[in-house]
């Protein structure tokens, strides 16, 4: 009997202390210069989101950390992914949202509720060229599918939130890399299975099943989907929406010669960002158009910079998420497409990174419909100029990259809780 009262002592205390006051109650994650593993730690908070608890993303507080109720599997999770983390107090954890509401303070949260699912539109054959969002969703351990012409023509694009593109040529020129590798074993092997595709879903030219695909993947963003892309999927994708009936491939491409009024027939207004640009003419050149800096900017590289703008957490928090960095000043890196001409951006885009000093643009954002799309140029946040064969970057070394957490930024962000708009 005596036993059993120590026992029945013993758990009444245990119990008394669970509900003291002070007692740690939640997980903070900094995303500050105190963290050692940034790019991780996305990858924590999406696997929070997928174990139906609830998260906070605290918006410039610390480099936009991550909160939710204490775990030990989230400690545990947090521990085997080298993530670093705090165990608070309620009353520290209910404070930090205090200081948050304070409305002269550019700081707040939002509540993420549901972990985004994710597509990525890539070609299934092997890429001479790697993918910065994959190898960063891979290293983050965030799960993703891949999808490509089948998938986006068969409506499949609609059972997913987000999706991102990469290294493509939505208009049907193969990545205008045909002077310096028609060739190559790798650019016929696309050629090749780029032209059966368009048979086989039912369309003549490379070019017509890549527009088709562009208004497939506007039609998800009007509709409520979230868009990313990167290097050459932007400016590309832009200019096939606006050559929409205008055949602008030369005879290499697409077997018969552009419309020699193309420039005079395009129209601006159905691409999401762009306006005023000139199409390249020469099929031997490696650019779209003008919307591009790469060829005209006379940038060292140790002078590569861009500054992310600062936006009010609590009026303008789409941008204050898609910003949230332990770093203001980002490294610059190269790609087909590496920076957006100032003067050929729609005046209703958010600009949110830019090279003011070069005219550039790096990191834009905007609302289509019921959706978002942001484009960020460049190829490979840590390789600054990536060239076709080049091996892939290892994260490992990189693991608090702050350009690579841009894009990490835009992978949550559809998790946020949506806020009334204020008036």
């Amino acid at each position: 009997m005596f036993v059993m009262m120590k026992k029945a002592i013993l758990f009444l205390l245990v119990l008394a202390g669970l509900v003291l006051p002070g007692r740690a109650a939640s997980i903070l994650i900094p995303m500050d210069a105190s963290q050692q593993n940034h790019l991780k730690a996305y990858g924590i908070a999406y696997w929070i989101l997928t174990q139906d608890v609830e998260l906070y993303w605290l918006l410039n507080y610390r480099g936009g950390s991550f909160m939710s109720k204490q775990f030990s599997q989230i400690e545990e999770e947090c521990k085997i992914r080298g993530v670093s983390y705090q165990v608070i107090s309620d009353g520290q954890s209910a404070s930090i949202l205090e200081e948050l509401s304070v409305p002269e303070v550019n700081m707040d949260h939002v509540k993420l509720e549901k972990a985004p699912k994710v597509a990525v539109y890539s070609p299934k054959d092997k890429q001479p060229w790697d993918d910065a969002v994959t190898l960063v969703l891979t290293y983050a351990e965030i799960p993703y599918d891949v999808v490509y012409d089948e998938e986006i023509m068969t409506d499949k694009l609609l059972t997913y939130d987000w999706l991102h593109l990469h290294h493509e040529d939505f208009t049907g020129q193969y990545g205008r890399f045909w002077a310096a590798y028609r060739n190559a074993k790798w650019y016929m092997d696309q050629q090749k299975n780029s032209e059966d595709m368009a048979r086989r879903l039912g369309f003549n030219k490379v070019s017509e099943l890549k527009l088709a695909v562009a208004k497939k993947i506007r039609d998800f963003t009007l509709g409520g989907g979230f868009l990313f892309a990167m290097c050459s999927a932007t400016d590309s994708y832009d200019i096939a929406l606006a050559a929409d009936g205008v055949d602008i491939c030369e005879p290499m491409f697409d077997g018969d010669p552009a419309d020699p009024g193309m420039q005079q027939k395009i129209d601006f207004s159905h691409g999401f960002a762009f306006t005023d640009y000139m199409l390249s003419r020469n099929p031997a050149e490696y650019e779209f158009s003008s919307i591009d800096a790469t060829q005209s900017r006379r940038i060292p590289e140790k002078e590569d910079y861009f500054a992310l703008f600062e936006f009010s957490a609590k009026w303008d928090p789409v941008p204050t998420m898609l910003c949230q960095n332990h770093e203001k000043i980002i490294k610059g890196f190269m790609g087909q497409t590496t920076a957006f001409m100032r003067k050929h951006i729609k005046t209703d885009v958010l600009i949110m990174g830019e090279n003011k000093a070069a005219g550039e643009a790096r990191y834009i954002h905007g609302v289509a419909g019921k959706g978002t799309w942001t484009f960020y140029g460049g190829h490979d946040p840590e390789d600054y100029e990536h060239k076709v064969g080049d091996p892939p970057t290892d994260l490992s070394l990189h693991p608090n990259s702050p350009g690579y957490r841009l894009i990490l930024n835009n992978i949550l962000f559809p998790a946020a809780k949506k806020k009334k708009q204020k008036t």
